[in-house]
């Protein structure tokens, strides 16, 4: 059962990967980063990644009954959201946000950011879920 930094690594050989870390959607903070860092600062890509991951994980619109406003759509502590991922297309580049289930608060996931020229998304999916299954946080 790897932890953090093993899956931060292994995350970061899959083709393409420039950079990669596990944030907690609550606090905007980055757990652990490794390589390069959209904007050439992880704690601002934490915070703002953060802030998208929370407002999609919270808003019922997107859960698999589509019950938007419902405050018991929302995850409460200990559930993860619904939602198993987000991707983000930029003229260069993928940016994969896969959410962490954990037996504490599932309030982490983790972002892969991929060069799109020599990324493979579908890969990536594949394996961040296989990662985010395996992760050990504590």
């Amino acid at each position: 059962m790897p932890g953090i930094d093993e899956s931060l690594l292994e995350a970061m050989r899959l083709p393409g990967a420039r950079g990669a870390s596990l944030v907690d959607w609550i606090s905007g903070l980055a757990l652990g980063a490794v390589g390069e860092a959209p904007g050439g600062d992880w704690e601002a890509t934490a915070a703002e990644t953060a802030e998208l991951a929370r407002h999609v994980a919270e808003s019922g619109s997107l859960s698999a009954g589509g019950s938007a406003g419902d405050p018991e759509a929302a995850p409460g502590p200990g559930k993860a959201p619904e939602v198993e991922d987000l991707i983000a297309t930029t003229a260069d580049a993928y940016h994969l946000l896969r959410f962490v289930s954990t037996p504490f608060d599932s309030t982490v996931f983790l972002h892969l950011w991929l060069a799109r020229h020599d990324g493979n998304l579908a890969l990536a999916r594949i394996r961040l879920a296989e990662m985010a299954e395996r992760l050990v946080l504590g």
